[in-house]
Order: structure tokens, then C-alpha cells, then sequence
């Protein structure tokens, strides 16, 4: 690594340049909800580098009534577990070309705008920050869908987090949703009969639009509709998002989510794009946050090379900017070391429309 060859801009500009790219992404995905682990997991610093999942199997058992002085009856101890690993290392970096820098040195030259001139240096910076965050998305979204992360197509060491999913909390269906018999409704009363059973209240669903197209088309759903709706007519038609919705929210008392979420990836400047979520796939929750971005500081933080300019973003991504030569390039890079971490796995369920359970 070498001096920026533009230091001076790095060092005045990279700050607020940062700050700023971060409030403009976060406030944009506001309305496309871009990025769920940002709503749905809590920052956790690790000190050890090392992430952990707790399994807790928690009951509920009413307290005994005694008399007066009397010694209190034992009770059995709940069991606890957890699931834990080292937090891996995400990264990437892009460069601008000789023919790019001397674009820029003539700008310089002609004394364009100072705005015009940052953004062509600073080009890549959005691109290396907002490359952590899908990644971060990728692991989350598998890791739900699943109870398993999986980070496999990257330049690297593919990533595997089992989080210890319950198997007793893990459902098929009667009859496939893709064919005619299929009970969507009574597929879904069997989670939530079990969720029940267990002292939990399910309060969300997040399913992709595999499992929700069935749905909607499904006759058993589209009559559920139709009773609740007290439509008078013998041709119930197909449901829709908002449909769907109001139906499971007035039967079960669940808020539904779409998912439809792809990743792209680039591999040996080949670019592909990949759904992470489970297809078919719907998963019950029963709690506003469903885990912890678990976190812990890089090494080049607390080394930090002579002559790199360093930023911040979020805590955790360490984002830089130098030079090299032969051939002359100037990067700018990000890493981080970072995982997205689901606790209380035993208040989680999953129904996987594809796969018949007996």
C-alpha cells in the first residue's frame, strides 16, 4: 500500500463523503426496505471475536401454593444451549484505472467544480460499502429462511452458520401447494397450533412469492377470504399481497411479509444474481428482533498502515483509500468483520410449501 494520490481530498472530504453516503442509502431504503437486518437484528460488539446463538428451551410453570412456612417443592431447570463460531471477514475492493486518474488530473487542471472532481474520485465509495451490507443481507436472509447462513459464491472461504433451528419446529405440509389438494390454511394452523403448544405467540410471517403465489391461489385460502369478506358469489377470485394479508391477520393474527430479495455477486468479473431466501419457503416469528449483527474490531484498526486514509461507517466497516504502482492504481476498499447472529431459535418455525410432511 501507498499514499492516496489524492490524500489531501481523502484526508478533507472522506469523512463527510461517508457519513453522507450512509444517511442518503438508509434513507432511501426507508421506503424499499432494501436491507432487513438492519430492522430486525441489534448491533452486538464482541470482544473475542466469537459469536454465539442461544437455544434456550424456556416454559412456563405456575408457581406452587404453600402453607405458611413450609419448604417450596423443586422445579426442573430449563435446558440451555448455545451455538457459537468465530465471526468471519468480509471485504472487497475496486480501483480506478490510469486512464480514470488522468481523466481526473485534467479536471483538476481546468479547475472544474470541486463537487465533480469528488465524485469521480470517490466513485467507488458507495459501491464498497453498500457490497458488505448485501453480503451481510445474503447471510441474513439464507440464515432465516433455513436456520442455516450461507455466504458460498464469493472469491473467498464460503461461510456456513448453523444456528441450531429446532427440528420439532421445522414443517412440511399435507399435500404439495403447488397441487390442487393442498389446505393452505389448515398447513398453517398446525404451526400455529404447535407455536401454541409451546407458550408462543407468533406475531409475523416473512414468505416468499413461491409460497405466497400458492396462496393466493389456493381454493381453501380464497374461501377463508370469502367468509371473512362475506362475498356472495360462487367464483371467488384469485387473492392478492393485500388480500393475503387481511386474511391471515383476521384468522391468525399474524402480520404477512413478502420477500423477494436477490444478491448479486461477482466472481472473476463474471456477475450473477441469487434469491438467498429458501424458495417456498415461510417462516413464523414471535418477537420484534430476531438477533444480534454481531461485530468485533479488524486488525488493520489497531495497525493502521502509514500514508491510508481510514473511515468509519456503522462501527464495524473500516472503508480506505491508498495507491499502488506497477500498475498504477488507486483503491478504495472495505472490510469488516461481521455476522448476522438469530437467537431464540425455539420461538421460530418454518413450513417449507415444497416438502410433503406426513
Amino acid at each position: 500500500m501507498e499514499k492516496s494520490f489524492y490524500f489531501e481530498y481523502a484526508q478533507k472530504f472522506f469523512p463527510q463523503l461517508v457519513l453522507s453516503i450512509v444517511e442518503k442509502i438508509n434513507e432511501r431504503n426507508k421506503t424499499r426496505q432494501t436491507y432487513m437486518y438492519k430492522d430486525l437484528l441489534t448491533p452486538d460488539f464482541s470482544a473475542d471475536g466469537k459469536w454465539a446463538s442461544i437455544l434456550a428451551d424456556y416454559s412456563r410453570v405456575a408457581a406452587d401454593v404453600v402453607s405458611l412456612d413450609s419448604e417450596l417443592p423443586l422445579k426442573k431447570r430449563d435446558s440451555l444451549s448455545t451455538a457459537t463460531g468465530d465471526i468471519p471477514k468480509l471485504g472487497m475492493k475496486l480501483y480506478l484505472t490510469e486512464k480514470q486518474m488522468k481523466d481526473i488530473d485534467n479536471m483538476i487542471a481546468q479547475g472544474l467544480s470541486v463537487n465533480l472532481i469528488i465524485n469521480k474520485i470517490f466513485a467507488d465509495t458507495p459501491r464498497c460499502l453498500e457490497g458488505v451490507w448485501e453480503r451481510i443481507e445474503d447471510m441474513f436472509l439464507s440464515g432465516l429462511s433455513t436456520g442455516v447462513a450461507l455466504s458460498t459464491r464469493n472469491n473467498g472461504t464460503g461461510i456456513r452458520l448453523s444456528y441450531g433451528y429446532k427440528d420439532e419446529n421445522q414443517f412440511g405440509v399435507a399435500a404439495l401447494w403447488s397441487s390442487a389438494d393442498a389446505k393452505v390454511v389448515d398447513d398453517i394452523k398446525r404451526v400455529m397450533d404447535k407455536a401454541d403448544e409451546d407458550s408462543n405467540t407468533i406475531t409475523d410471517i416473512w414468505a416468499d412469492d413461491t409460497w405466497l403465489n400458492a396462496f393466493y391461489t389456493n381454493q381453501q385460502a380464497r374461501e377463508q377470504w370469502a367468509f371473512i369478506n362475506k362475498f356472495v358469489g360462487t367464483s371467488v377470485p384469485a387473492l392478492d399481497l393485500d388480500s393475503a394479508t387481511e386474511t391471515l391477520k383476521k384468522k391468525f393474527s399474524i402480520t404477512l411479509h413478502r420477500i423477494n430479495r436477490k444478491i448479486k455477486t461477482e466472481i472473476n468479473g463474471v456477475r450473477q444474481s441469487h434469491k438467498p431466501w429458501k424458495d417456498g419457503t415461510a417462516v413464523f416469528t414471535c418477537d420484534e428482533k430476531l438477533g444480534s449483527l454481531v461485530w468485533t474490531t479488524l486488525a488493520e484498526k489497531t495497525r493502521p498502515v502509514a500514508g491510508v486514509v481510514y473511515q468509519e461507517a456503522d462501527d464495524f466497516i473500516l472503508l480506505s483509500k491508498y495507491a499502488k504502482n506497477d500498475p498504477l492504481q488507486e483503491f478504495t476498499s472495505s472490510q469488516a468483520m461481521v455476522v448476522p447472529v438469530i437467537d431464540n431459535v425455539d420461538r421460530i418455525y418454518c413450513m417449507d410449501s415444497k416438502t410433503v410432511q406426513a
